[in-house]
């Protein structure tokens, strides 16, 4: 059995690899090959293909990793900066992942993707209600915001253009949007 370990580890190891530039890669183009990402991360395509028998497997689990740093940022978020602070950077961080994702298209509007979009829900909503608890305790947004309504608000987030006028875009839209959720 002590021989089973470093497989494991190594097999981890690769997995955790290929997620992390397929994420960097996808992010860079859209179209990225699955074997140029195999090779970045340095892993055989037949490593690859292992792991993530196809494109779309390959994608949802990038996405699935991804919503789980987003979701799990919240924490250093908060001891990084006061609250609302903490909200702006993380909307910021999630208008990010959301423009890569729907740079993604059609890969993302199979049965499975809108399973794992779905799956994704409960964990975005109850983090972004953790940073609306922390304004609402510093006394910096009014009590009550519903983190579902929250989301959907900031969904035009993601929708400004991915340039520097749009980011700027985006900082006004997220200052309007925060300005209401003021006491």
């Amino acid at each position: 059995m002590a021989g089973t370990a470093p497989h494991r580890s190594d097999a981890l190891k690769n997995r955790e690899a290929i997620l992390q530039v397929a994420h960097d890669a996808l992010a860079e183009a859209p179209d990225a090959s699955l074997n140029s990402i195999a090779k970045r991360a340095g892993v055989g395509a037949g490593t690859l293909y292992r792991h993530f028998p196809t494109r779309e497997a390959l994608i949802l689990e990038v996405y699935r990793n991804d919503i789980g740093h987003l979701v799990a940022s919240v924490a250093d978020h908060l001891a990084a900066h006061p609250p609302l602070d903490a909200l702006r950077h993380w909307f910021t961080d999630l208008t990010g992942y959301v423009r890569i994702k729907h740079d993604l298209g059609e890969a993302l509007h199979s049965a499975a993707a809108q399973e794992v979009i779905s799956e994704s829900w409960p964990p975005v909503t109850a983090a972004v209600q953790q940073l609306l608890d922390a304004c609402e305790e510093a006394g910096e947004i009014r009590p009550g915001i519903d983190p579902v309504d929250v989301i959907m608000l900031l969904s035009c987030l993601w929708r400004t253009p991915a340039t520097p006028a749009g980011a700027t875009q985006a900082q006004r839209l997220l200052d309007l949007a925060i300005q209401g959720f003021r006491p």
